[in-house]
């Protein structure tokens, strides 16, 4: 039983570890024509860059569509980096 409240802290730790690096990383995200975004491995948005030319009234349904796939590939570049960093600390975790 010691065993395995050993083990247990020692994962703790490292998914510790990880939450800091993913914190402190950034992700840069410029797939969409004129829309680029960095987000943090933690999924927290440090910036929404937007080109002058996409913020006219005549491009709101096409602007928003890109916005919202800027976002969409914001969150899945960070989160497939969280799950690379877990899988690489924690192998023997189902799912991973």
């Amino acid at each position: 039983m010691f065993d395995q409240m050993k083990q247990l802290m020692e994962m703790k730790k490292k998914a510790d570890q990880i939450k800091r690096e993913l914190d402190s990383s950034s992700i840069e995200v410029n797939e969409v024509n004129g829309i680029k975004m960095t987000i943090t491995g933690a999924q927290d948005f440090k910036s929404i860059e937007i080109a002058e030319g996409l913020l006219n009234a005549g491009n709101r349904q096409r602007f928003e569509k890109d916005l919202l796939r800027s976002v969409n590939a914001a969150i899945k570049k960070s989160q497939n980096l969280a799950a690379s960093k877990m899988k690489a600390v924690m192998p023997n975790l189902p799912g991973m």
